[in-house]
């Protein structure tokens, strides 16, 4: 870990509110992932955002509309989000993505799988779609003409775009913990 987590009584006036802004979000949505230490520091990706806010502030609001204007299924959702930390080898993301697509209803071996990189052979047509779409972009390929078109059919239109910017958005995550060394909390293997 290359950077500490900042406990809430450390922080600027600005940086306080951003910090419990955070806490209340996660508090409410993933409170199943432990992600404030016994300080109650902010633990995953949250340590740079603060450390470095002009950076962090910006990248949370964008994620945040993510969040405010999602329309997948979750299990889309997390599907695409074990997908590309997976693929980064990012330990917390995936910590912290395996409890929700698990509390979303994932099985558990369609977890374990997506975790290590395969595509689990008991997901739905979306959630399929969302796997083919989501390792074509981490791979760095455009994603198929035919691909695209099923994705449309199976998501809608603003269902790809959105998949597409999530992908995108959980990629920047995966790159801030890894580059910083963010590790997973040690309650869990």
């Amino acid at each position: 870990m290359r950077l500490q987590p900042l406990p809430p009584d450390a922080l600027s006036p600005e940086l306080r509110y951003v910090h419990d802004e955070i806490a209340s979000l996660i508090g409410n949505s993933q409170s199943q992932v432990t992600m404030i230490d016994a300080q109650g520091a902010l633990l995953g990706p949250f340590p740079p955002m603060l450390h470095y806010p002009q950076f962090g502030i910006p990248a949370l609001s964008f994620i945040r509309t993510l969040d405010q204007h999602a329309t997948l299924d979750k299990r889309v959702r997390e599907v695409a989000i074990l997908t590309v930390g997976s693929a980064f080898g990012a330990r917390f993301e995936l910590y912290a993505h395996e409890i929700m697509a698990e509390t979303f209803g994932l099985s558990a071996n369609g977890v374990a799988a997506l975790a290590a990189g395969v595509q689990p052979a008991d997901l739905s047509e979306p959630e399929t779609i969302a796997y083919i779409i989501t390792r074509s972009l981490v791979s760095g390929q455009i994603v198929p003409g035919s691909t695209y078109r099923q994705a449309v059919n199976l998501l809608g239109q603003d269902g790809v775009a959105e998949l597409f910017f999530l992908v995108g958005s959980y990629c920047l995550i995966a790159m801030i913990l890894n580059g910083f060394d963010m590790p997973a909390p040690e309650n869990r293997e």
